[in-house]
């Protein structure tokens, strides 16, 4: 069987995102933000998801790479006539003191040899490809009405080709500038070409403002560009994945949304982010989980919208395809309705940098006592609770051991900020709800295999308690941290080094795929316990499972290798920054200042 990856790059600017295609098609664009319907969506629909492409009149061939260092993208086509190189980006850059980052797409067009003839395709579309925009014809540009707001494509190629759908010669280089809203109002070609110029020097010098180790240098840096722009800049909230509905198998059902902010998520974005040196996002996401938790609610939701939103209702477009003809498609996460307790743990550890990192001065916080405090009161109110766990199920509700951990490590946070801060009183309520945690942690424990099953009173194993060890809830050194260690990966691990979530049957059956991330934890365990061969070994394995630009996907099928899921998914990017740090860490690797 063929391996199925993803044939698209990732672009952005933190306002948006993009998909390009091998193909030179814009396969997903959603505006106006990361949330919005999508403006092309042949991801889901080749037909009702519009088309923006660039296509010789010839057979070809493509090659795609993204500029060092960058999120600027690269597709080479190579015909008999001859070859022409499409740049794609999303201008962001410093100016006047702030970031530009317009809801613009530029894509330059130059031919490298030969004279090939190609055909520009932009038909952009809303509501879900549900309705399709109308073009008026300009002097240079093509307005496309219909949506909330004009779509303008302005170019200096000839405008009747684009209308006509016709061929002609690429013997200069072309520009294609598309902006919702705000037409660009300024020279075409120099304008793109110094947007281009700012923007590749903002992704290379923001690289080379991280402290990365030597170690898989390459694939760390991406991993790092590609999670900087699943932040949504406006308010600090950073998505889990930027596309909907793309299967964790084929037929599976199990199609999600993914375009939301997962309180859980970002603690392990956040955390990656802090291990290569950058804070400002940390900062962005303070504030935006601050607005969150001054809302007056007494719960926390497992995710919320990018501006906060908390009513995400999930419904299912009958009219699209989907992905490759695996239905449903679906808008909106119903997870948002579930219990989820471990995420008030998660929101405490996620901000402890700003309390123990003298790079960070706490005093200025004003607000510290009071929101400490309303977070171990969520804590206390939901400790012996039963929950839908990490893995969001949707019908079934335990004591689960991951949830009761990241109950123990956010109270350890708070233990720690109390200190900080000086509050006595914080301090011995963080203490005691830790004892509780630690308590309902040690009741999922099995003595007869040695290991800690995935909730209180069950049999069955799952990944994510590998944060036992992780999180140092099980001392790394400790016999029984080997143990837990040694029955999880006889149980979930393949012999290609992947690792399944769990194999019990859940709301949709067994699962089929890995989980990526699990398999970049396995090999932070492994660090953890000073099995470092083996997690050398293991990391380079999980390295195959990325597409031809690096990026990685969710889940991944272990018998052939494919990619499944949405694409690019932020937690294999982060479990993959992670684990490289943890090796670099224990093999005392250079971190490049």
């Amino acid at each position: 069987m063929e391996r199925h990856t993803y044939q698209t790059g990732l672009i952005g600017n933190c306002a948006f995102l993009a998909h390009i295609n091998k193909n030179t098609n814009i396969d997903w664009l959603c505006w106006p933000r990361m949330d919005s319907s999508f403006v092309f969506g042949g991801l889901l629909d080749k037909k009702k998801g519009g088309e923006f492409s660039i296509l010789p009149e010839a057979d070809y061939s493509s090659h795609q790479y993204y500029l060092e260092n960058t999120n600027v993208l690269c597709t080479e086509i190579s015909t008999t006539e001859g070859s022409y190189r499409i740049t794609d980006f999303a201008p962001r850059f410093l100016q006047y003191e702030r970031f530009f980052k317009p809801l613009m797409l530029i894509r330059k067009i130059e031919p490298l040899e030969g004279s090939p003839r190609i055909k520009v395709k932009c038909e952009p579309t809303c509501d879900y490809g549900a309705q399709k925009l109308r073009p008026m014809r300009g002097s240079s540009h093509i307005e496309f009405t219909g949506c909330e707001e004009n779509i303008r494509l302005t170019t200096n190629i000839a405008v009747s080709y684009l209308i006509d759908g016709e061929y002609f010669v690429l013997n200069d280089t072309r520009y294609l500038i598309l902006t919702y809203g705000h037409p660009l109002e300024a020279p075409l070609a120099s304008t793109a070409e110094r947007f281009l110029r700012e923007t590749i020097t903002y992704w290379r010098t923001w690289i080379k403002h991280s402290s990365i180790a030597n170690y898989f240098q390459p694939y760390v840096i991406r991993a790092a560009l590609a999670l900087k722009i699943h932040q949504y800049e406006d308010t600090g909230a950073i998505i889990a994945a930027s596309t909907t509905s793309l299967p964790e198998f084929p037929e599976s059902g199990r199609n999600w949304d993914y375009r939301y902010c997962w309180m859980r998520d970002t603690y392990y974005i956040i955390t990656a982010l802090n291990h290569i040196g950058h804070f400002e996002e940390m900062e962005r996401y303070f504030g935006y989980i601050t607005d969150i938790s001054f809302s007056g609610d007494f719960r926390y939701q497992p995710l919320y919208g990018i501006t906060g939103q908390k009513t995400l209702s999930e419904t299912i477009l009958p009219h699209l395809d989907g992905y490759m003809g695996n239905k449903p498609v679906r808008v909106g996460n119903q997870a948002y309705e579930h219990i989820q307790n471990d995420i008030y743990g998660q929101v405490l550890i996620s901000m402890l940098p700003l309390y123990t990192d003298h790079r960070f001065i706490f005093s200025e916080r004003k607000d510290s006592d009071r929101w400490i405090e309303l977070l171990l009161k969520k804590i206390e109110k939901t400790i012996d609770e039963k929950d839908a766990g990490i893995w969001e199920f949707r019908n079934m509700a335990n004591v689960h051991c991951y949830t009761n951990l990241f109950q123990w490590a956010g109270c350890a946070a708070a233990e720690k900020m109390a200190r900080t801060i000086g509050n006595e009183d914080l301090l011995q309520k963080a203490i005691a709800l830790k004892e509780r945690a630690a308590a309902h942690i040690e009741s999922c424990y099995d003595p007869v295999r040695k290991v800690y099953t995935n909730a209180a009173g069950s049999q069955h194993l799952d990944a994510s308690t590998l944060q036992l060890i992780m999180m140092n809830y099980l001392d790394p050194a400790s016999e029984k941290a080997r143990d837990h260690l040694a029955g999880l990966e006889k149980e979930l691990k393949t012999p290609e080094g992947l690792f399944y979530r769990y194999l019990h049957s859940d709301d949709f059956g067994k699962p089929k795929t890995t989980f990526l991330v699990c398999a970049f934890w396995y090999v932070e365990a492994l660090a953890c316990v000073g099995r470092l061969d083996d997690a050398q070994r293991e990391f380079g394995k999980l390295l195959q499972y990325s597409n031809h630009l690096l990026l990685f996907s969710e889940d991944v099928e272990a018998e052939t290798g494919s990619q499944w899921g949405n694409f690019p998914q932020a937690y294999s990017h982060v479990g993959l920054m992670n684990a490289a740090y943890r090796i670099a860490m224990k093999l005392d690797t250079p971190i490049f200042l």
